[in-house]
């Protein structure tokens, strides 16, 4: 880790008079709160909203508490890495909107409420956006990303970026989740030697240990849902084309997609109407239904009574023991609460889309990239050929324990134009969409497909990359069609989520049907920060 990465955390540190000295098991200076003890655990959003309509809190209480939190469980103690950077003028956001709330009143339900975003998303600040790379450190983005304009608008004091899989996992096979040569390796903070998954490592690790109240992430496959999963939260995959991605740092244009990542699926819900909204800077927003929804009025504790869920058994189990034995429980839960489940309810294509999906990954990233590579000036990567070249040089901080095959291999693809990519993505669409989760819910007038978003995490290794046996978001992420996690349950001491999937824009369905899944078992609990667990 760069000493640079924590320099704003550090001002914070110094201006409160505060020691970054304490370990999981001890307090600062062996006194005040341990890692496990803070003011604001676990409080969702409307708490905080309660607590400053009623004077007990100010926004900038609620920020300098939060940082308070990053500098004694993610820079010291637990040393978590989570929190790449915090923004300097959070405070004095913070103030203004306290200031607008007593003149005016608050702007909305997330007016002076912090809230952490992955550094992969543009931010027209002295925040750098980096995407984890060295690369980019010296090249200010020069504007906000659409999406951190919505959240501005809508109140949010934006209160730091949130470490990642260095360029969002799609450098290497042999990659290790939640690394970065900027940020150094997130922690899983249930147990601080398994992986937390990526590449949405920092944000899903942060919130999860109470660092803000929610949190942004973005997913090609699996960034939002898997570190979500692993993290005891509850994570939204919008369809492509609900949330801009314009000022994203790219994987893929018909992937990439932004999404809240929040302790209950309130807070998520909360966070996605103010993420949502049509862009000129991506036409994918022109797509979506022309209404705008509110998708806190989903939020029905009886939304499972009477939905026909079906379970995509056949792709998805039998991987992990542990997480069968959970979603065999949590399918009985939602029997219970009165739904319909049809069992199996596989998706017939799912096998067939690791082949395509990668070439169409391939051949995007080289276009995508390098057309958001040109927005930024940055004299050591204009393209991605110049990227590859910086990672050369840099080898020895850049590349310690993986190299950057997959760059190489998309450098070597052709243009869009290409007969080789349009075939590929064709046929991804058509087996992940029309034949594949279209197909199967109309087959059975299925509300939602359910399955393991993955298995407990695993030991992260460095030298030998991730050990993921398995995980059930490639059929939704190559669709471009929702999905949601949302705990349910424990193997030991680590959460295991499960998957909600569904059809083009239907949100509200998925955020009402986990909701009331949510409701009925309530799984989700705070970190422990153990330093490890044996082995079974």
């Amino acid at each position: 880790m760069r000493a640079s990465s924590f320099l704003s955390i550090a001002a914070v540190v110094a201006a409160l008079g505060m020691a970054c000295t304490s370990t999981p098991s001890e307090s600062p200076n062996g006194s005040g709160p341990s890692a496990t003890e803070f003011e604001l655990n676990e409080m969702p959003v409307a708490q905080l909203q309660e607590g400053m309509a009623s004077g007990r809190y100010t926004s900038r209480r609620l920020v300098e508490l939060y940082l308070q939190r990053i500098a004694q469980i993610d820079a010291a103690g637990p040393r978590l890495r989570s929190v790449i950077e915090t923004n300097p003028d959070a405070l004095s956001i913070a103030d203004a909107l306290d200031a607008e709330r007593k003149a005016r009143g608050p702007r909305g339900p997330l007016h002076g409420v912090p809230v952490l975003i992955k550094d992969n998303i543009d931010t027209g600040d002295r925040m750098l956006t980096t995407a984890g790379s060295l690369a980019l450190v010296g090249a200010p983005a020069p504007r906000d990303a659409f999406v951190v304009e919505r959240l501005r608008a809508a109140g949010v004091v934006l209160l730091g970026k949130t470490n990642l899989s260095e360029w969002a996992n799609i450098r290497s096979t042999k990659s290790t989740s939640g690394w970065s040569a900027r940020g150094g390796q997130v922690k899983n903070p249930y147990v601080l030697d398994r992986n937390p998954c990526g590449s949405s490592s920092g944000t899903g690790a942060a919130i999860a240990a109470n660092l803000a109240a929610a949190g942004v992430g973005t997913e090609t496959d699996g960034s939002i849902v898997c570190p979500s999963s692993v993290s005891a939260l509850v994570g939204i995959k919008p369809t492509v084309g609900l949330v801009s991605r314009s000022g994203i740092i790219p994987i893929a244009h018909s992937q990439d997609t932004a999404g809240p990542m929040a302790r209950t699926v309130t807070d998520a819900a909360l966070l996605l109407n103010a993420m949502a909204g049509a862009d000129q800077r991506d036409a994918a927003t022109a797509a979506a239904p022309p209404a705008r929804e509110d998708y806190t009025t989903a939020l029905k504790a009886d939304a499972l009574q009477g939905a026909r869920i079906g379970v995509a058994r056949a792709q998805f189990f039998g991987y992990s023991a542990p997480a069968d034995r959970l979603i065999e429980a949590a399918i009985a839960q939602m029997k219970a609460q009165g739904a319909t489940i049809v069992d199996p309810a596989d998706i017939a294509t799912a096998a067939r889309l690791d082949a395509c999906e990668i070439e169409v990954l391939l051949y995007e990233l080289k276009a995508d990239l390098n057309a958001y590579l040109a927005t930024r000036g940055a004299a050591a990567a204009g393209t991605l050929r110049d990227l590859i070249a910086f990672n050369e040089r840099e080898r020895s901080r850049e590349m310690p324990y993986f190299g950057q095959e997959l760059f190489v291999r998309a450098e070597a693809k052709g243009p869009l134009t290409s007969p080789e990519y349009l075939a590929a993505a064709r046929l991804c669409r058509r087996l992940a969409g029309e034949q594949g989760i279209d197909a199967v819910m109309t087959m059975h007038r299925l509300d939602a497909l359910v399955a393991p978003t993955l298995g407990p995490a695993w030991p992260t290794d460095l030298l030998n990359g991730d050990h993921i046996l398995g995980a059930s978001s490639t059929p939704t992420a190559v669709a471009g069609y929702p999905s949601i996690t949302v705990p349910a349950g424990w193997a030991g001491e680590l959460p295991v989520g499960m998957l909600f999937m569904g059809r083009a824009w239907s949100e509200s369905r998925l955020i009402g049907l986990a909701f009331a899944f949510e409701q009925g078992t309530r799984h989700r609990r705070p970190p422990r920060f153990l330093p490890t667990i044996p082995f079974d």
